[in-house]
């Protein structure tokens, strides 16, 4: 408890810096589709040593902003896991540092046993343990192809040498 207590005094008396994350690489700026949207890819938050990555509800979209695998939920799964991938290591992060995602199924019923399956096997495939905190809702989504869409919060000192499976970029 120690180094929570640490954590929260760091907190509380220091500066808060935020600025936006983007990976062009993977994904376009909302604000670039044919019809805009208006939101960040996610917000990085640093406070005293600590990051926190707040990353939009992110899908099966490419670097154009054009929907991929329309009817197929396992690779719309598969490239949304990527573009998160993608967004976390353009700040240093990895999925170790996620400690909370929220996943929007268009159909939970028909698609849960598919998305539990693929989300288990790739936590797996991270070696993540402990698993994030997660919740699993049915939504309609921003367009009417996406199966799947998930947002995720990651976590990390930035003070202190990278953990097991994390690179030192996430540490900087």
């Amino acid at each position: 408890m120690d180094a929570f207590a640490d954590i929260l005094e760091a907190i509380a008396h220091a500066p808060i810096q935020k600025r936006a994350v983007t990976n062009h690489g993977v994904l376009n700026e909302a604000y670039d589709y044919a019809k805009p949207s208006s939101f960040s890819r996610g917000m990085r938050i640093d406070i005293g040593g600590v990051c926190i990555l707040m990353i939009s509800g992110t899908a099966s979209i490419d670097e154009n902003g054009v929907s991929l695998h329309i009817g197929d939920f396992s690779a719309q799964l598969r490239r949304t896991f990527d573009n998160i991938t993608g967004l976390l290591k353009s700040e240093g992060a990895t999925w170790h540092d996620i400690v909370r995602t929220t996943c929007y199924l268009r159909d939970i019923d028909r698609d849960y046993d598919v998305f539990n399956a693929g989300r288990t096997a790739f936590f797996k495939e991270q070696g993540l343990d402990p698993l994030p905190a997660s919740t699993g809702i049915q939504a309609h989504l921003c367009r009417p192809e996406l199966l799947i869409e998930i947002e995720a919060i990651a976590m990390f000192r930035t003070d202190k040498p990278p953990a097991v499976g994390q690179t030192p970029l996430a540490r900087q």
